[in-house]
């Protein structure tokens, strides 16, 4: 049973989206700033989060920021019509998808079910089997084990730590600062060069020819992704 985390400061919204959602099999919980969200997800395995833009604390921009250090669960923003920019700066850290308030329950249903799927359909829900398949990549996170076209390869801690979050959302671009901040843990002072070595060393242990990679590829400008699917 799918986990939604509900965020938004206004209980008459929260109490709604309840309404909304208890007509699936939904387990539903409910925070009220960013902060109380980032507690919940501490604490509960969210599957996915509606989150508010303007609430006190923390507002959802910055939640959006601080849970995607921690998680690639899909995020759903709940926004006004006048926060159109907004929008467009969540969306560029990490949201998935928005609601302009006010919303209709077949809208609320149908895109948090969309991002579910999508979600579960890509591999990125790995706790409940584990695995993340790509091609010929399989990343089993239980046994920590790599294998490429039925071969286990072996990857330090940092070459694993990469490959499962490119794997863990494929398609999506991540910035070098994203990945070092992400895998060290830290902050991206100098990262660009320090990525860009653990990618090479990657790329020549999973790619056929890592001088022309099937699945580990670069964004010019932007970062790195990999590729979605491959035939």
């Amino acid at each position: 049973m799918a986990k939604v985390l509900i965020v938004d400061d206004e209980q008459d919204i929260v109490d709604a989206l309840k309404i909304y959602l208890s007509s699936q099999e939904y387990e539903l919980y409910e925070a009220h700033t960013g902060k109380e969200a980032l507690e919940m997800m501490e604490k509960e395995e969210i599957d996915l989060v509606l989150m508010d833009i303007m609430m006190p604390v923390m507002d959802g921009i910055s939640a959006v920021a601080k849970i995607r250090q921690i998680s690639n669960v899909p995020i759903i923003l709940l926004t006004a019509k006048s926060e159109d920019s907004d929008k467009v700066l969540g969306l560029d850290i990490g949201a998935d998808d928005y609601i302009t308030k006010p919303f209709s329950p077949a809208e609320v249903i149908a895109r948090v079910k969309s991002q579910l799927r999508r979600y579960t359909r890509l591999g990125s829900h790995v706790q409940q089997t584990g695995e993340i398949v790509i091609g010929g990549i399989v990343l089993n996170d239980n046994e920590k084990k790599i294998t490429v076209d039925g071969t286990e390869v072996s990857l330090t801690p940092v070459e694993y730590g990469i490959l499962k979050l490119l794997m863990s959302r494929p398609g999506q671009v991540y910035s070098s600062a994203q990945i070092y901040r992400l895998v060290w843990h830290d902050v991206p002072m100098g990262a660009e060069g320090t990525v860009a070595v653990h990618i090479r060393h990657l790329r020549e242990k999973i790619e056929i020819n890592p001088s022309e990679p099937r699945y580990i590829k670069v964004a010019w400008g932007q970062g790195y992704k990999m590729e979605a699917y491959h035939g």
